[in-house]
């Protein structure tokens, strides 16, 4: 398993755009075989960052993610949203063991 958090920095005019944006990707984005989750966290005490949460089962699915029309759509939509570049850090799951995902 492979685990992304995707931190964002959204303006904040553009806050429900994004939102409306990027539940629209998780939607479709859970769909994909190798995508186990794909949560949208937003901050109670800064609610223009957000921490996307992808876990994928395989090693190649963040490519197969990325090479998807919606994923695509998503990161066109959200281009101008931002209030900077967001980054992204990945994680090896550690617990809980990946059984059944």
């Amino acid at each position: 398993m492979q685990v992304v958090h995707v931190h964002v920095h959204v303006k904040p005019e553009c806050i429900e755009a994004f939102r409306q944006a990027t539940i629209e990707n998780a939607q479709n984005s859970v769909r994909e075989p190798g995508v186990a989750r794909f949560d949208v966290v937003q901050r109670t005490d800064d609610p223009a960052r957000f921490t996307l949460v992808e876990v994928y089962r395989t090693p190649e699915a963040p490519a197969a993610h990325k090479a998807t029309a919606h994923y695509a759509r998503w990161r066109d939509a959200v281009a101008d949203l931002m209030a900077e570049p967001r980054a992204a850090v990945k994680y090896e799951n550690v617990f809980p063991p990946d059984e059944g995902w």
